[in-house]
């Protein structure tokens, strides 16, 4: 059943089980992966919250999280400016840090905000994300965990939006 966000249709792409069975498959490789170390989750507001929820009531090892707002997107283009509008407070020396992204696509937020934070000496920077779009992206970015990868189509659904509208489903719709 395809739904409508403001002046576009979206038909049905990634469904509530399919999005959750791939978060526990994160969880536990992220899990396993810094068992024995104390990682620092920062999500990238505002389309991650609902995916970082998620994966970090499945991390089982020691760790904290945190929260950054970033943004790239007017509508369903990238404007091609990050502009960062709430900053990070954490100590990040000798910190794993694990970024949470809810879509990598060009890669031009993730690529402008790792330069800030490798300032802050972490022990090291990972990006989780739940879906990547390999068609689209434009700037060099190693993804270490990766949930979907998806067509250059835009999305909206679990926190991905459209012009601020659509997040609100448990579900993942793609532009019709």
């Amino acid at each position: 059943m395809s739904i409508q966000v403001l002046d576009k249709t979206f038909v049905p792409f990634l469904t509530s089980e399919m999005i959750q069975d791939k978060i526990e498959q994160l969880a536990m490789q992220i899990s396993a992966d810094y068992l024995g170390r104390n990682p620092l989750f920062i999500g990238i507001l505002n389309g991650s919250f609902m995916f970082a929820s998620d994966l970090y009531k499945r991390i089982s090892t020691p760790s904290t999280i945190s929260f950054i707002k970033l943004a790239s997107y007017k509508g369903t283009t990238s404007t091609g400016t990050v502009i960062t509008a709430i900053g990070l407070e954490e100590d990040l020396s000798g910190r794993d840090v694990v970024l949470i992204e809810d879509i990598v696509d060009t890669g031009k937020t993730l690529s402008a905000f790792i330069p800030s934070l490798q300032k802050m000496s972490p022990a090291s920077i990972k990006i989780c994300t739940l879906l990547q779009k390999p068609e689209a992206l434009q700037h060099e970015l190693q993804v270490d965990y990766v949930g979907f990868e998806i067509p250059n189509k835009f999305v909206v659904g679990y926190g991905l939006d459209y012009d601020g509208y659509g997040r609100n489903s448990q579900e993942i719709y793609q532009l019709a």
